[in-house]
């Protein structure tokens, strides 16, 4: 990971209303070593990094002369919003925010790679939690603007279900904790269906020391292949498989939530038709320091569970494996 790595691409991925209807908004952040990650901003957050841009880039900010001005407008609520409702109005910022962010990243590398702009979108600490505060709503924008209703409402997107089978008798609580059955060979209707392999994201960089372990930065979405209990667990990062502590990952809430090919942003029945899923009902895990990377496992183990390109670089590389 030599380098300072930067964003290069922005997307506003939903908006978080937490059981004080205090609003937070989810943007996508691809980054220049290909690594993607979440995070959650507020309003205000956005006002505190335009102020520090401007202060940061006078020039660039018009200050001193208008003509020389390319850092963009922080968007205000204009007067076609007011009369929204509290969720549509909402949605409607993310989409300037997002607007916003793409602009600063279009306005030459004195500021879309400046630590101003990079340490406001790289991952915080709330950022990796695996779980959202207690009783927050996720808010998903249509993909598209949909044409208005007869009176100017956003017309109601739904999600696409798939249905399948269920093989067997099963009991378990829905997002409300409430108790749900179904009979074996009963058709359900699936809306969100979790890709093979669970995602995890790094709750701090780690940079490996061997061929076959990976190199992943904070807050890097990753898959894991293969947990085990001695410490090191096979993922899939960048194209790349190998191995990674199980102490730098944690679950991935909401970016499993808000990816993948098999989620359609969308609907419901509630204010504005935006669809609209629970966070978690439980409240977050107590801040725990990171406990130590663990000690590798044996040789013959990593060569019995590591894919082929891995198990031929040890073959390469005696030495490397002499060190293990």
């Amino acid at each position: 990971m030599a380098g300072a790595r930067h964003p290069v691409c922005v997307s506003g991925a939903a908006l978080v209303q937490t059981e004080r209807l205090q609003q937070m908004f989810a943007f996508s952040v691809c980054w220049s070593d290909d690594s993607d990650s979440f995070v959650r901003r507020s309003w205000e957050d956005f006002r505190k990094l335009h102020k520090t841009l401007k202060e940061t880039f006078p020039v660039e900010a018009g200050l001193l002369r208008r003509s020389d001005r390319v850092l963009p407008k922080l968007p205000a609520d204009a007067p076609w919003l007011v009369h929204r409702g509290r969720t549509s109005r909402g949605l409607a910022r993310l989409q300037l925010l997002e607007a916003y962010l793409r602009a600063l990243l279009a306005a030459g590398e004195r500021v879309s790679r400046s630590p101003v702009l990079t340490g406001f979108l790289a991952p915080q600490p709330a950022d990796l939690e695996p779980m959202l505060p207690p009783g927050s709503l996720v808010i998903l924008p249509p993909l598209q603007e949909p044409p208005p209703g007869p009176s100017g409402s956003p017309a109601i997107r739904t999600l696409e279900a798939q249905s399948l089978r269920c093989l067997q008798p099963f009991s378990t609580q829905d997002t409300r904790g409430q108790p749900f059955h179904t009979q074996a060979q009963e058709a359900l209707d699936v809306l969100l269906r979790h890709p093979s392999g669970p995602q995890f994201c790094a709750v701090r960089a780690y940079e490996s020391s061997r061929a076959d372990e990976l190199s992943v930065p904070a807050g890097a979405r990753v898959r894991v292949l293969e947990a085990s209990d001695r410490g090191w667990w096979l993922c899939r990062f960048r194209g790349r498989t190998g191995l990674l502590p199980a102490a730098t990952l944690q679950r991935d809430g909401l970016g499993t939530l808000l990816s993948g090919p098999w989620l359609h942003h969308g609907a419901g029945t509630a204010e504005g038709g935006e669809g609209k899923a629970h966070g978690s009902p439980r409240s977050p895990q107590a801040a725990m320091l990171p406990p130590p990377v663990p000690t590798r496992p044996p040789l013959s183990t990593i060569q019995s569970r590591c894919c082929t390109i891995t198990r031929k670089a040890l073959q390469r590389d005696p030495g490397r494996q002499g060190a293990l």
